[in-house]
């Protein structure tokens, strides 16, 4: 399949752009949303993405839109576990449910940022010395053995220990209170 160059811009400048929104109109003011904003949130994102699979039907195949609609419809799926994780984090960091959307929107932007960071400098150093490949993998299985291993030990402790980035922005930035809390 070859994308021009403008079909890129433009698939690049629409995504900007529902960022740019999201970010200065949904979550400039930091507040808890209610269940008809999260539904209309949800159909406005996934009517978004139908139309750009139909959109790449129409202009390349029905092939290509088959292989984004999977592709979307598993990371929408596989998204699901993010959720917990965010729970975690937030009552692990205790962020108040009024600015939980904020520091969500930030831990996005960071993610974002620095997973195009670490693509490009993942996929410059396979490019320079295939040999780095094999050292992302081993880092990978390395990774996937320490998790294997801290689920099936038993945690003595009734809480779980903080590493060492939890530690330091617990001390760093002291507990949000309602009168320190910013508020709109």
């Amino acid at each position: 399949m070859h994308v021009d160059a403008t079909t890129w811009l433009i698939t690049i400048g629409v995504t900007l752009a529902v960022l740019v929104v999201d970010l200065l109109v949904i979550g400039r003011r930091p507040h808890e949303p209610s269940l008809k904003e999260c539904s209309i949130a949800i159909g406005i994102y996934s009517g978004l993405a139908v139309i750009f699979g139909l959109w790449i039907w129409v202009a390349y195949s029905g092939r290509y839109a088959a292989e984004f609609f999977a592709g979307w419809l598993t990371e929408y799926s596989l998204s699901v576990d993010n959720l917990f994780i965010f729970v975690i984090i937030m009552t692990n960091l205790r962020v108040p449910r009024k600015l939980q959307q904020f520091a969500l929107m930030v831990g996005i932007v960071l993610a974002l940022i620095f997973r195009a960071v670490f693509i490009a400098v993942g996929a410059a150093a396979i490019e320079a010395f295939s040999w780095v490949f094999f050292i992302f993998g081993a880092f990978l299985i390395w990774t996937a053995w320490k998790l294997f291993k801290d689920f099936m030990a038993e945690e003595t402790e009734e809480e779980a220990t903080d590493n060492v980035l939890t530690r330091w922005v617990k001390k760093r930035f002291p507990p949000l209170t309602p009168t320190t809390a910013r508020t709109s």
